[in-house]
């Protein structure tokens, strides 16, 4: 099957900026909300094992995350980032102080961990992957679960801890969706798709769950998991991410090098761009929707601004960099 062609637009005018650093496919991205400093930073997961820390606005490395065994699958941000926390083929998941780059503690599993986030108040960690489980620490008392429970029938895809409803998201290899109560990890609802589920996120807001299943977007209302609107693609879809106002949203095929805008209401293509050298596998929005970051098989992560030819990190415009160095010399 020949590979969709993008509708015209104007490449002259999308430049991304290009993170390097990885040496391996790039398979997980996160921003992190805007911190009471006023900025907001990205971390990516990767199967070169290390896990890295970037100034969210420009993408500069802030530092690697030096101790996984394995490709790391998944790296979250707590919610003030002072914490990250990964999950690895190394049959571990990683607690880590992003000031430092110290492990503060390594969860032992089975088997090989996909997923693992941190709870609203940094005291748990929940994790998933190919032991088919839903694992919580307790980090006053990490060396054992403090919950295990038999989630899927099929690999844990992806977990979510979403504080604002006390419930913890996961998705599985089983097509299932699964939302379990905090309070005694029972299982309180459910949502299956058509195929076996390569990503799940929750948009900015927390309103939708946002899911890829085959070459199917989901989005999901994340109050009562019954399905807002799906739109089918061409494509295998890898990833996708919602921006903060639900006008629009980004998406990644694993099989094709363009990333995508669609418009959210009409599930119309925007626009297509070429950026990357291998499938994307990670797509996210900043929390401010100005940027959105991809992450590739070609072990890149590349920075898109939402308008093109905007000032911003940097992106800065031919009069903002003059007015710039008018400033340096002292020309009014």
């Amino acid at each position: 099957m020949s590979t969709p062609q993008p509708p015209n637009t104007n490449p002259s005018r999308v430049i991304p900026l290009t993170c390097s650093g990885h040496t391996r496919p790039v398979v997980h991205l996160q921003f992190s909300p805007i911190t009471t400093d006023g900025t907001y930073y990205l971390i990516s997961a990767c199967k070169d094992c290390n896990p890295m820390l970037r100034d969210g606005p420009t993408g500069d490395w802030i530092g690697t995350f030096i101790g996984h065994k394995g490709a790391v699958w998944s790296a979250k941000l707590s919610k003030d980032a002072s914490k990250a926390v990964t999950a690895s083929a190394d049959f571990t998941a990683k607690l880590w102080d992003t000031y430092t780059g110290d492990v503060l503690h390594s969860f032992t599993h089975g088997h090989i961990v996909r997923s693992a986030d941190i709870s609203e108040d940094s005291t748990r960690i929940v994790s998933g992957g190919q032991e088919k489980k839903l694992r919580v620490f307790d980090l006053n008392k990490p060396e054992e679960p403090a919950i295990e429970v038999e989630a899927h029938e099929a690999t844990i895809k992806s977990v979510i801890w979403d504080g604002e409803r006390n419930v913890v998201l996961t998705a599985g290899d089983d097509k299932e969706i699964r939302a379990w109560d905090v309070r005694g990890f029972n299982q309180i609802n459910s949502y299956k798709t058509e195929q076996p589920i390569t990503s799940m996120e929750l948009s900015l807001d927390g309103k939708y769950i946002t899911c890829t299943a085959g070459k199917t977007v989901y989005f999901i209302d994340a109050s009562t998991y019954q399905l807002y609107k799906s739109i089918d693609t061409q494509y295998d879809v890898s990833s996708v991410s919602l921006h903060r106002d639900h006008k629009r949203f980004v998406a990644g095929g694993s099989n094709d090098l363009w990333v995508r805008i669609y418009d959210f209401e009409s599930g119309k293509e925007l626009e297509v761009y070429k950026g990357h050298h291998g499938p994307i596998h990670t797509v996210s929005y900043s929390p401010d929707g100005e940027i959105y970051a991809t992450g590739s098989e070609d072990g890149t992560i590349r920075l898109w601004q939402t308008t093109p030819g905007k000032s911003y990190g940097l992106w800065q415009s031919k009069a903002t960099k003059d007015e710039k160095e008018n400033e340096v010399n002292g020309i009014d």
